[in-house]
């Protein structure tokens, strides 16, 4: 451990002359400063000095500050991301929703499509059907009648049925 020694060499006209109030301390904190030791506001000894312990004060609390700032924009980010993920779930949500209708849609057009053939079937069968009933409705009236026909006169009346 190391010790340090101050003395101060003072001639008696020294002081007598500068019989000043505080001199003495003024002196000794002098010379403590030049040893980097140095007197607080309530008189204890300090090895840094006040300045310095005041900037680190300073620096402390300016360090908290920025530390709570950080939380916050932490607490900020968090929410942002919440949010984020929040309108991600409801955008998916809605494109599953949009994928489902645009599979009905087709699912509906394929039926209709289907239904369509259905129906031009059913109206070819008809058609024939039709054409079966005029050829039978030409020929029960031929046999109605009796009357016989030379060829032209039958064909006259099928042409006149459409037939």
């Amino acid at each position: 451990m190391t010790h340090l020694l101050l003395t101060a060499t003072v001639t008696p006209s020294e002081q007598n002359s500068s019989r000043e109030p505080g001199w003495e301390t003024a002196m000794a904190k002098d010379i403590l400063g030049e040893a980097g030791l140095h007197f607080d506001e309530l008189n204890k000894l300090r090895v840094l000095d006040p300045e310095v312990t005041q900037q680190t004060i300073e620096l402390k609390e300016e360090c908290k500050d920025f530390v709570d700032k950080i939380g916050q924009f932490q607490k900020i980010v968090g929410g942002l991301i919440e949010l984020v993920d929040q309108l991600a779930k409801e955008a998916e949500n809605e494109k599953m929703k949009a994928i489902g209708a645009r599979n009905l849609l087709k699912s509906i057009a394929k039926q209709r499509e289907a239904q369509q053939q259905q129906l031009q079937a059913l109206i070819a069968e008809k058609k024939m059907q039709l054409e079966r009933n005029s050829i039978s409705l030409v020929i029960l009236k031929i046999l109605k009648n009796k009357i016989t026909f030379d060829g032209k006169e039958i064909e006259n009346l099928l042409i006149s049925n459409h037939l």
